[in-house]
């Protein structure tokens, strides 16, 4: 007997937006548009009859703003919620608030062209849907296309002097990483090893990921420039769109960001940022692989703990998704696999 299908609503103010998600999703036999709404007044009437598995909500609608509206649900009756934003200034910043305040992930769209552009991405929409429903339950995707590995940025293998008194941390996340992040960012004194993060995060959003993370956190957070250091007190983010990688220069690590294309469908990648901390920081760097889907990161904390680095991983408990801390974990990557309420106090030794 099969699984009951997944059952999605859709709020947002656009009626094509609504007509081509519930097109896409409807064409996958484990998933069931229940209904559609206008704004989130219109869904709570709808919710009352029957209540979604997953919801997919546009932030920016008239009445009811997606931001109240996911707060209210959180406090009432927590559900995964994809979060369906432009991809503009705005709508990241809006975002943030939405991924700070319990939603599930983002799935971007443009400001025009929306309906060929959801089509196009529909296989990227129906997994996003999928591991929302299954979130911390394994569940088998759907295949996806071939992916390319860290080589395509950085060759593996060498490693440059590791003489030096510079410690720092590398972290790596995904899904669910947003709310990990805060906790581990805000957690941490201004004396803290210097960071570098990878978040999975589109172009645009991770400039204001960074600076809401900057106005509550006691270090400094912002987004990666190249020739950034790598400095105590200081957290380096990805940009969305671009790799990160970490280099000597001296005894000193410098960040740089590099345009090159996705790697484990990922741009930024942790498995790009851990190899260069392998490469060129060794023994004197901290691995840190936290809640995601997917796999990305596994090999490069392998490399990293094969390079000498201390490595951790996520438990399944205290992660939303436990995809790429299971990956680094069957790879014996892992030195300690701990709770996210650990994390700070580990990383701040």
């Amino acid at each position: 007997m099969s699984p009951d299908p997944i059952k999605v609503l859709i709020i947002d103010d656009s009626a094509v937006v609504r007509q081509a998600l519930t097109e896409i999703l409807g064409k996958d036999r484990g998933i069931k548009v229940i209904g559609q709404a206008m704004d989130p007044l219109f869904a709570m009437e709808k919710m009352k009859k029957e209540w979604p598995d997953v919801i997919l909500l546009d932030v920016e609608m008239p009445r009811m703003d997606g931001i109240t509206f996911l707060r209210k649900i959180m406090a009432e009756h927590p559900t995964p919620v994809i979060i369906c934003s432009s991809l503009t200034a705005k709508g990241a910043e809006t975002t943030m608030q939405a991924l700070a305040a319990g939603a599930f992930t983002i799935f971007t769209k443009p400001t025009m062209g929306v309906k060929n552009f959801l089509e196009d991405s529909s296989g990227d929409l129906v997994v996003a849907v999928r591991a929302a429903a299954g979130a911390r339950v394994n569940r088998v995707l759907k295949p996806v296309p071939p992916k390319a590995n860290a080589d395509i940025v950085l060759p593996p293998g060498g490693e440059s002097m590791v003489v030096t008194t510079e410690r720092f941390t590398a972290i790596g996340t995904s899904t669910g990483g947003t709310q990990a992040l805060e906790f581990v960012l805000a957690s941490l004194p201004r004396t803290c090893p210097g960071i570098v993060v990878v978040q999975h995060m589109p172009e645009k959003f991770t400039a204001a990921f960074a600076a809401r993370l900057n106005s509550i956190c006691e270090i400094e957070v912002r987004e990666a420039r190249t020739g950034d250091r790598v400095l105590a007190g200081r957290a380096l983010i990805a940009p969305g769109g671009k790799h990160l990688v970490v280099r000597r220069s001296g005894a000193q690590y410098v960040a740089e960001v590099v345009s090159a294309p996705p790697v484990n469908r990922h741009c930024p990648s942790v498995d790009v940022l851990f190899r260069s901390v392998a490469k060129y920081a060794g023994r004197n760097a901290l691995g840190v692989i936290m809640t995601g889907m997917g796999d990305d990161g596994a090999r490069g904390l392998l490399e990293m703990k094969q390079a000498g680095a201390h490595t951790l991983a996520q438990d399944e408990e205290s992660c939303v998704v436990f995809g790429m801390p299971k990956e680094a974990i069957k790879l014996g990557a892992a030195d300690k696999v701990v709770p996210l309420s650990m994390i700070p106090e580990l990383i701040a030794r």
